[in-house]
Order: C-alpha cells, then sequence, then structure tokens
C-alpha cells in the first residue's frame, strides 16, 4: 500500500544502506534517527506518480523498543535513545513519529526521536503547511496555536480531555469518539511498517 504504488520507501537509499538488514523497508527509514521526508519533496514524488496528499491529517507516535544492553560500535548505548514508560511498563529506545493522510493512508512525514520525547513537540514536523483538519490522539490536545502557525487554514480535531477528576464529559467524549473514527485510519499505514520491519532486535510498540 505505501512501498509499491508510489515508491517513497524505495526512494532513501541512504537511510537503507545504514540499516542493520539493509532492507528497503519502513524500518531503514526509522532507522535513520531524523526525519527524512520534507514536505515539498513529498508533494513532488507523489505528484509525479499521480497521486496526491489532500488536505487532512492525522498524526501519532510509535515507540521503537530496544534492549537495554544494546550497544553501539563505540561499546556504549546510542546516546539517541533513552527510557521511558508507557502504562505501567518501561521501554528503551526511540519514538517514531508519523503525518498520513487522511484520506488516502499515506504516510507524507516521519520523524525519529528519543522515545521520552513528548508527541506533540514533534507535530510542527508532521504537518505539510496545506491541511484543512488535523487529528490526533490526546497526546496532541492543547496544539492549536501550534497548529495554526504550521498549517494557517488548519482546523483542530485532536480529541480532548474528557475525564476531569472523576467527572465525565459525556459531550465531549462522544466528539472523541467521532473524532477517532478518521483517527483511526492510521493504524493502517503504522500496522503496514510493522510487518515489514525485520529489525529482530527491536519491537515496535503501539
Amino acid at each position: 500500500m505505501i512501498r509499491r504504488p508510489c515508491g517513497i520507501l524505495s526512494t532513501s537509499t541512504s537511510a537503507a544502506s545504514r540499516c542493520p538488514t539493509r532492507r528497503r523497508c519502513a524500518a531503514s527509514v526509522i532507522c535513520s534517527k531524523r526525519t527524512i521526508w520534507a514536505s515539498d519533496e513529498v508533494q513532488r514524488h507523489l505528484a509525479a506518480n499521480g497521486l496526491k496528499v489532500a488536505t487532512g491529517t492525522i498524526v501519532d507516535a510509535t515507540i521503537i523498543n530496544a534492549p537495554s544492553s544494546t550497544k553501539n560500535a563505540d561499546k556504549a548505548r546510542d546516546p539517541e535513545m533513552h527510557q521511558t514508560k508507557k502504562g505501567n511498563q518501561w521501554y528503551f529506545g526511540m519514538k517514531a513519529h508519523f503525518g498520513v493522510d487522511s484520506r488516502t493512508k499515506l504516510i507524507h512525514a516521519v520523524a525519529a526521536t528519543p522515545a521520552n520525547v513528548a508527541d506533540s513537540t514533534v507535530l510542527p514536523e508532521l504537518l505539510h503547511g496545506q491541511e484543512t483538519r488535523v487529528w490526533g490522539d490526546q497526546a496532541y490536545r492543547g496544539q492549536r496555536a501550534v497548529i495554526r502557525k504550521h498549517a494557517s487554514k488548519a482546523r483542530d480535531f485532536t480529541n480532548r480531555r474528557y475525564r476531569h477528576r472523576g467527572v465525565v464529559d459525556e459531550l465531549e467524549r462522544r466528539k472523541n469518539r467521532t473524532k477517532s473514527k478518521v483517527r483511526a485510519r492510521v493504524e493502517h499505514p503504522i500496522g503496514v511498517i510493522k510487518r515489514c520491519s525485520a529489525l529482530p532486535r527491536y519491537a515496535i510498540v503501539d
């Protein structure tokens, strides 16, 4: 769905060469430890292949968990990795952040950070600037000013907090449920990345 029709992932040969598996898959992209797809480049590439990124973006992030004993070439822990807690479990590694087209589910932006970096801090790098709507889970709430700054025409459709001090706001809860029908589309392309990942020492965590 991502790689063959539009050829986006196969364009990053330098990232692939640095990947331990040397496979041109999404895991190779994540291994580059930085944002490697600029919005303008993606737009040109998609246009050349008869595709177009729509005006809605879904943002999400996933943890790339690595064993805490993982060492780099200098026999030391990778300084770009960090530990973080999700639920009641601790993870060590990095975090992959995605900007996904809300209509086609194409990934148009990717960034990688240490695992302890908050999802919302990477939001500007995941927007191409032409959005009219931005969806995301509650990790991106309160970022309306950031969204407007980087996508001036965009409306904030990120999920809001509906529970406060034990009191549930049913109206906000229903709104979140409606938003999540669109936001859930991000799980498909991320699932494709998980399936094509062939890194035996790393695990991708929702």
